[in-house]
């Protein structure tokens, strides 16, 4: 099968296109043909190696080289062969620690859920990553409250402000001048252009702040946070050292001493990502939650995608299609 495989770390241009064997799938597997995937900061992240500072964690990416294989987390396709729950040709999608930038894929069922009925394979390829972020992110949300979101127009800011919609929320939303319409059509109330005016001196004060864009530190978003408020830290601008992990480490260190709730979004250490992907497929098939693609590649043009997914202009999710016929 072909697939993008990953030897160095570097640009998208270090990603070379191969022939593999095709995987066989072991205990509590099956196989999947792969129809669609998408792109995430996640998968660049460790296309680059960056930040440097996740080598020396444990589970991170490799002090001087990736271990070889195939990037890319988020998938929907076609079973190909029986297990115990899922039969061939029945479309799921899935959140995989990587492999997803390939042809073909073996997933634990465990880890698979079935396709929302109403989407596509790409637009449910759009969804997992982004999505189950979103979702874990505004756990402890309720009916009544108000929700901030900053950076509302990517991939997970897309999917945070539709669900905090959906889920009985008055919600606002910043971001840049030229996503301040999607920002209101996806459900938000207010919306602050960044480029004009700083949301944390704005005079709106919330229960609950989802900071995805990170552009601002815990201490300066506490002046918007109502007390006994949550502050979300999901992510941050990317950089070669630190970023967007001190960010994020920042945000829990002042937690303490914010007298306000900070707490981490983190999809890749979900423990039940099939159940959340089973309770997003629901909201979208009642109608509470769309994908929202910028643009869509086909396979052969996947580094393109990343590319430009890695330059940080899309609004909400990149999508990559394998062009499976059926």
């Amino acid at each position: 099968m072909k697939a993008l495989v990953q030897r160095v770390y570097g640009s998208s241009e270090t990603l070379t296109w191969e022939d593999v064997p095709d995987p066989v799938p072991g205990e509590g597997e099956v196989l999947v043909r792969v129809h669609a995937t998408s792109v995430n900061p996640y998968d660049w992240h460790f296309m680059r190696g960056e930040p440097y500072v996740a080598r020396l964690m444990t589970g991170g990416f490799g002090l001087r080289r990736p271990p070889a294989g195939v990037l890319g987390c988020d998938l929907a396709g076609r079973v190909e062969t029986p297990g115990q729950e899922f039969s061939p040709g029945d479309d799921v999608y899935a959140l995989l620690p990587r492999g997803a930038y390939a042809e073909y894929v073996c997933v634990r069922e465990d880890l698979l859920a079935r396709m929302p009925a109403n989407l596509t394979h790409e637009r449910a390829a759009a969804m997992p990553m982004a999505a189950v972020t979103a979702l874990l992110s505004l756990r402890g949300v309720a009916p009544g409250h108000r929700v901030l979101v900053n950076g509302a127009s990517g991939g997970v800011g897309t999917f945070a402000v539709q669900l905090a919609k959906a889920l009985g929320t008055a919600v606002d939303a910043v971001c840049g001048p030229a996503n301040v319409e999607l920002a209101r059509s996806l459900g938000a109330e207010h919306v602050t252009d960044y480029h004009s005016a700083d949301f944390t001196r704005g005079g709106r004060r919330y229960d609950f702040v989802l900071d995805i864009a990170g552009g601002r530190s815990v201490f300066a978003c506490r002046r918007v946070l109502e007390r006994g408020g949550t502050f979300v830290a999901v992510g941050g601008p990317a950089g070669r050292w630190l970023q967007p992990a001190g960010h994020v480490f920042a945000a829990l260190a002042a937690g303490p001493f914010a007298r306000r709730r900070v707490v981490l979004a983190d999809a890749v250490a979900c423990p039940d990502k099939k159940a959340v992907l089973g309770e997003l497929a629901a909201l979208v098939e009642r109608g509470s939650l769309t994908p929202v693609i910028d643009r869509s590649y086909p396979f052969d043009d996947l580094r393109a995608a990343i590319a430009y997914q890695e330059a940080g202009h899309a609004k909400g999710k990149v999508a990559v299609t394998l062009g499976v016929p059926g």
